[in-house]
């Protein structure tokens, strides 16, 4: 039996990128909606309530860049000079923000210097990942194999678009994070959040959708042709599905169902994307067979990876089960 090891290697790209937003959006989320904690104990317990698990969660990102780096060389040599200044960025952004975390509960002089870095550094990680994926929607130019681009492309309007709707994405996973998490008068503030950043988030993915398929022919062609338009209608569908789950959640005052529908919102955007884009890797024209690696690297790439993912999923899994239940404002991180 042959194994096709570039769509192999193609889904598990994919799915640690998934996993990744999923899991560290609503962390980012939280440090998006900081600043509105009402007193430093409710800014206290946000944070704490992510404390445990946001550097786990990063984890996903080092495979998921690391992953196309070793598998897709072609592909990383051409995305990174198309995308240096948003990744330096969300980079220099994810490091003041991880420092924060540390430095905030060892000063009372300078805390408002690291509450500034965590609420900053997830604004502009969140914006520069969204301006990412927007400039990767759009196309990156190749010719001869490298990045045949200017080094502005990657800002444009619907670039833009993207980073402020990543944004407000986050920040609903935060708020709903924060519904699970928390009690009394901050989950009742951040229930009411979640309410207004569900409608931006819907109104976003809507003007998202509508704009991607005149980004490139190819993705009109594939939204408006079989077999391409069946998943198309398919998808707004799950959506809608989504969204009367996280809207019901919150007006029954649930506190897992609407954390887990916001989920649900970013898995369906993100397999919407996967469908414009596949099977290209770097639109509009590298595909993941021109940019993959030999299939001995790939080969020898994949034994190690099926061994550590199933054990990263696993060690994920237990921290979140070890931390599970509601913060209390006398829990600290210290």
């Amino acid at each position: 039996m042959v194994f096709d090891l570039a769509f192999i290697w193609a889904g598990l790209i994919a799915f640690a990128v998934l996993t990744y937003v999923v899991l560290d959006g609503f962390d980012l989320g939280v440090g998006i909606l900081f600043p509105f904690g009402r007193s430093e104990s409710d800014r206290n317990v946000m944070m704490n309530s992510i404390a445990p698990v946001w550097d786990g969660n990063e984890t996903w990102l080092v495979l998921g860049g690391g992953g196309l780096f070793a598998v897709f060389p072609l592909a990383y040599a051409v995305v990174m000079p198309a995308l240096y200044m948003p990744i330096i960025l969300m980079l220099l952004a994810l490091i003041f923000r991880g420092v924060a975390f540390e430095y905030r509960w060892r000063t009372a002089r300078w805390k408002w210097v690291w509450d500034v870095a965590f609420f900053g550094g997830s604004l502009v990680a969140a914006f520069s990942q969204g301006i990412a994926l927007g400039a990767l929607v759009q196309g990156i130019k190749v010719v001869n194999r490298a990045y045949a681009g200017g080094w502005w492309d990657w800002l444009t309007p619907f670039s833009v678009l993207t980073g402020v709707a990543v944004v407000a994405g986050y920040a609903l996973l935060g708020s709903t994070w924060l519904v699970l998490k928390t009690t009394d008068h901050l989950q009742r503030q951040m229930r009411s959040y979640a309410w207004f950043l569900a409608a931006a988030t819907l109104g976003f993915i809507a003007m998202v959708s509508l704009a991607t398929p005149f980004q490139d022919p190819v993705y009109f062609d594939r939204w408006f042709n079989l077999p391409g338009s069946a998943f198309s209608f398919m998808v707004p569908i799950l959506v809608a599905v989504a969204s009367w789950l996280l809207f019901t959640g919150l007006s029954d005052q649930k506190d897992l169902q609407p954390f887990l529908s916001a989920l649900a919102l970013f898995v369906l955007s993100f397999v919407g994307i996967g469908i414009s884009f596949y099977p290209n890797i770097v639109p509009p024209s590298l595909t993941i067979w021109q940019a993959a690696a030999p299939d001995e690297s790939l080969r020898f790439a994949l034994v190690g990876t099926v061994v550590l993912v199933p054990i990263i999923l696993i060690y994920t899994a237990y921290a979140y089960w070890v931390f599970r239940g509601k913060v209390r404002p006398e829990d600290g991180y210290h």
